[in-house]
């Protein structure tokens, strides 16, 4: 199989030349645009998201040889979820080359979170299925970068720790309520409130709704933090 020109300038953006095309291909083909004829990434992003944690697990324990389990496990979250993996994909303008159907393509795929988080754990299966797992490694942490040594001290989410946060107070789990969403359906705008049960609130606009639950969570948190 021949690459095209966009797929080749992505090959030298992640660093790594395939040797079994096929597998690139397949790597960023959504399934909206699968056939029978036609596999989608879906498998390989399966594969692709256990690789990605065995690196980041492996990385954590040899940058930080001290540190615990329970400070590298909010870590490790904030370097394998959907959003990191989205963050690199728009670094390597992984949505240039994305294989869409008709309607994600309208509906604005090649910008998804989530389409994008997906098509990077595929293309770490693909490279993982073409060279083995140190040509993954390698590209994975060159793509990744700095990010392993800046992860922050206390990576917990903002939720995670709002939640944490009150129940040391013996109070209860914060509420989460979505106040509004606005915009076109391929691009909505989701605001939500967290409220405490004393009427604490603060409120967040996003892509997500969980984006936006962080956001807020965030706030939050950093309110409560400096009223202390």
């Amino acid at each position: 199989m021949k690459l095209s020109k966009d797929m080749r300038a992505f090959q030298e953006r992640i660093g790594h030349n395939f040797t079994r095309p096929d597998l690139l291909v397949r790597a960023l083909t959504h399934p909206s645009v699968s056939s029978a004829t036609r596999q989608d990434n879906q498998r390989l992003e399966f594969l692709g998201d256990r690789v990605l944690g065995l690196v980041m697990a492996t990385a954590l324990l040899e940058h930080d040889k001290t540190a615990s389990e329970g400070q590298l496990a909010p870590r490790f979250n904030a370097l394998v979820r959907k959003e990191a993996c989205a963050d690199v994909a728009r670094e390597i303008d992984l949505g240039a080359v994305l294989k869409l159907g008709r309607s994600e393509m309208m509906s604005g795929g090649r910008r998804k979170q989530a389409l994008l988080g997906d098509a990077m754990e595929a293309v770490i299966a693909a490279v993982y299925k073409d060279a083995g797992f140190e040509a993954a490694q390698a590209m994975i942490l060159r793509l990744w970068g700095d990010r392993v040594g800046a992860v922050e001290e206390d990576a917990r989410d903002p939720k995670t720790a709002l939640q944490e946060y009150v129940q040391a107070r013996r109070q209860n789990p914060p509420a989460y309520v979505q106040i509004a969403r606005e915009g076109p359906d391929h691009q909505p705008i989701f605001t939500i409130a967290v409220r405490l049960e004393d009427g604490t609130e603060e409120q967040a606009s996003a892509g997500s709704k969980r984006q936006a639950e962080q956001a807020a969570a965030k706030a939050l948190l950093t309110r409560l933090e400096q009223d202390t």
